[in-house]
């Protein structure tokens, strides 16, 4: 442990597991506190259990990102608590199923999808922005592969993240001169609950996707999150990085 967040603030949507928790657990580590928030208040809860576990300082916020009311409850219950926002990590997202093509694809799931993962990610922008403007701090947006390359089926899912990339620059570009950084972080297929839960009993195309020939772990998404919130990447700001074990270099 470095400390090189002590005395930060990170906001991180989507912390109640996988890659939110990760991340959560990493900034920490690094002297920062977490505000998350999530739907699921038990794995919410416990992601701040496992914070505090390890000497960190946390608190939850129940929020559903696609409703403003609850995206900026989040938010100012961060200030309230500690009276800055440095970092917000928009995290939260949803798959969609069934994949089908889009002749068959629900209106009510694409509504969803776009709901929550898009719409959520404009919301969360909109309320951290003039608090990380104060410390001049950074954002980065979960997106995907999947917002880099096509595929068949889930078309809410592959517009959303395509959209989120777009989102991640124009924010970029408004907020470039004023020190605030905004990236995305494009993960391949990480080990997670929702992961498992889609590619049930196709361990083995998940690994052949990869060039690496594994997927890869929530640590290593949070890393590269922390990475791109670092003084180290000071000179990055509008990218989607890919963290997808080479994916998208085919």
């Amino acid at each position: 442990m470095s400390g090189i967040f002590e005395g930060k603030v990170a906001l991180i949507t989507g912390g109640s597991s996988g890659i939110g928790r990760a991340t959560a657990l990493a900034f920490a580590a690094e002297g920062a506190r977490v505000a998350i928030g999530a739907r699921r208040e038990a794995e919410g809860q416990e992601t701040v259990r496992l914070v505090e576990q390890k000497g960190g300082e946390a608190l939850f916020v129940p929020t559903d990102v696609s409703i403003p009311e609850q995206t900026e409850r989040l938010v100012g219950s961060a200030i309230e608590r500690w009276n800055r926002l440095d970092f917000g990590i928009n995290n939260a997202g949803i798959e969609g199923t069934p994949f089908v093509p889009v002749t068959d694809y629900s209106i009510e799931v694409w509504d969803h999808v776009i709901d929550v993962n898009l719409r959520g990610m404009f919301l969360a922008m909109k309320y951290e922005v003039p608090h990380i403007l104060k410390q001049r701090g950074a954002i980065v947006n979960v997106s995907s592969v999947a917002g880099l390359i096509g595929g068949p089926g889930g078309c809410a899912y592959y517009a959303s993240k395509h959209g989120v990339i777009g989102l991640t620059k124009a924010v970029a570009m408004e907020y470039a001169t004023a020190g605030v950084r905004v990236n995305a972080v494009c993960p391949g297929v990480i080990r997670t609950e929702m992961a498992e839960r889609f590619w049930k009993g196709k361990e083995g195309i998940v690994d052949g996707l990869h060039p690496m020939g594994r997927a890869g772990t929530p640590e290593e998404a949070a890393a590269a999150i922390l990475w791109l919130c670092s003084p180290h990447a000071s000179f990055i700001t509008g990218q989607a990085v890919p963290v997808d074990g080479g994916v998208t270099t085919r």
